[in-house]
């Protein structure tokens, strides 16, 4: 049985699309699952939309998510160049064009602009496009050789039936067929002399020897095309999987403008790499039980293709938050400490303790950014509103609060032990002499220093973090606004 091989081959045109991301992981999970071979293929025949620092995205993306490629730019497997711009110097493209004119399966045109804007457009699939009229096709040899002695700019197109049909096969929709007649004589060699991207791909994916080709479903309706030159060079069709597409919340195609439809948006907003990968892999796919959660060496383990679904996938920024908290969860405290630092500086500027900050706030985050909700108040105290002193479950409300906290404040004056321990035994001591529930102290105290309804850890944490000086000034200030409100 032939080895599988793969390729990712994006475009240097700018940021990773989540649809990009999930072709790679999918072409790394194939190759990999089958002990297969994963290669990096740069397409950057498109110098218009080529952009500058794109490739290096590409390299950290692939590192960061952790799919090491096997042959590439930088890791020769005998079968480069890898860079579809250094290809087309070795004049490759050219030469299988010129095959294809031989064998009357491609032909030159020289259509100007003005003749090409005059064509009739037709409606394919619901689409308006307009069908080339095989003009040029009809030239005599004579004809030809005149317009190229001349230097008058042509392109080479696809000769494709108009009679017949073509049928292909594909791993998820079976076979396909279409009318010949809908088929294009799409432009294989453009007037710059640059392949098109569709030709390069056949060209470049059967000399590199790819088994299986993935790609989004909107590649559907070229794969006839593809297919057909494929037999017009006399080629094995390589496997195609073509992946559902990816929706937002709306069911609209997730776009580039949208704030988290880029690998690198999610990173900025504060996700893990490893859980982007996770959740990615869950995008269209799904494995034999209801499992979420898989290491990458999990997924390479479990990944079938054939289990990929037809049906489009919806991104769900919620869904990714929770699963983004799990992986949080799971973390070592140290390297957890390592991530969060940046945040907690940027949120802290007194002398706390930060590592007992950070370990309160672990696993009640979905998102690094979420830290600063949580611990803003260490910083300062908040305004707030005596209400939150009312709880019902608590059984306080702003009087009984106002009478709790005058009693705590002399204890707390004269305690010397601010660990949270220590503190913990004097506040339960009071809720003894009291013989009233814990909530019915600790709320008032905890809503006291921290001038917040909810808080990642109880008052007697975020006492110890503060310190003596602190807390007395916020039980005072506490205090004085009870005594406003009840009076």
């Amino acid at each position: 049985m032939t080895k599988i091989r793969t390729r990712y081959a994006p475009s240097p045109t700018g940021k990773m699309h989540v649809g990009n991301l999930r072709s790679a992981l999918y072409e790394f999970l194939i190759a990999k699952h089958e002990g297969g071979t994963f290669m990096l293929r740069i397409e950057d025949t498109d110098q218009e939309r080529y952009v500058e620092g794109a490739v290096d995205i590409i390299y950290r993306t692939l590192e960061k998510t952790g799919m090491v490629h096997d042959e590439g730019p930088d890791k020769d497997g005998g079968v480069g160049p890898y860079v579809q711009s250094e290809r087309m110097k070795t004049g490759i493209y050219m030469k299988y064009a010129r095959e294809l004119i031989e064998k009357k399966e491609a032909y030159y045109c020289f259509c100007d602009k003005e003749r090409l804007d005059s064509l009739k457009t037709e409606v394919v699939e619901g689409k308006e496009i307009t069908m080339y009229d095989k003009h040029c096709l009809s030239l005599s040899k004579e004809e030809i050789e005149e317009n190229l002695k001349s230097g008058k700019p042509y392109v080479i197109r696809q000769n494709n039936p108009k009679e017949g049909t073509t049928t292909f096969h594909d791993e998820l929709y079976g076979d396909i067929t279409v009318d010949n007649a809908e088929l294009d004589d799409m432009i294989l060699i453009k007037s710059d002399g640059y392949p098109t991207y569709n030709f390069a791909n056949v060209v470049d994916d059967h000399t590199m020897n790819i088994t299986h080709v993935v790609r989004g479903n909107e590649y559907l309706s070229s794969s006839p095309k593809y297919t057909r030159l494929y037999e017009a060079f006399g080629w094995e069709v390589p496997v195609y999987v073509h992946l559902p597409l990816i929706t937002d919340e709306n069911h609209k195609k997730l776009a580039k403008r949208s704030g988290h439809a880029s690998f690198e948006d999610l990173l900025e907003q504060g996700f893990l790499a490893e859980a982007v990968v996770n959740y990615i892999a869950l995008l269209g796919w799904s494995p034999e039980d209801n499992r979420e959660i898989f290491t990458l060496k999990e997924l390479i383990d479990e990944f079938d293709y054939h289990r990929i679904s037809k049906s489009p996938a919806v991104f769900d920024i919620v869904k990714l938050k929770w699963m983004n908290g799990e992986y949080l969860k799971a973390m070592k405290e140290e390297q957890f400490f390592e991530l969060a630092l940046p945040y907690l500086q940027e949120t802290i500027k007194k002398p706390l303790d930060l590592k007992k900050i950070a370990a309160m706030v672990k696993t009640r985050i979905e998102i690094f950014p979420d830290i600063k909700d949580q611990i803003d108040f260490f910083e300062e105290l908040p305004e707030y509103d005596t209400a939150m002193y009312t709880h019902k479950k608590m059984k306080t409300n702003e009087a009984s609060s106002l009478e709790v906290l005058e009693e705590v404040l002399p204890l707390l004056e004269e305690q010397e032990d601010y660990s949270n321990d220590a503190l913990y035994q004097m506040l339960l001591g009071l809720v003894e002499k009291k013989e009233c529930k814990n909530g019915y102290v600790m709320w008032p105290v905890r809503t006291a220093v921290s001038g917040k309804q909810m808080t990642p850890a109880g008052a007697t944490e975020i006492m110890e973090i503060l310190g003596k000086e602190e807390t007395l000034k916020r039980i005072k200030r506490g205090i004085e606004l009870l005594k406003n409100a009840v009076n």
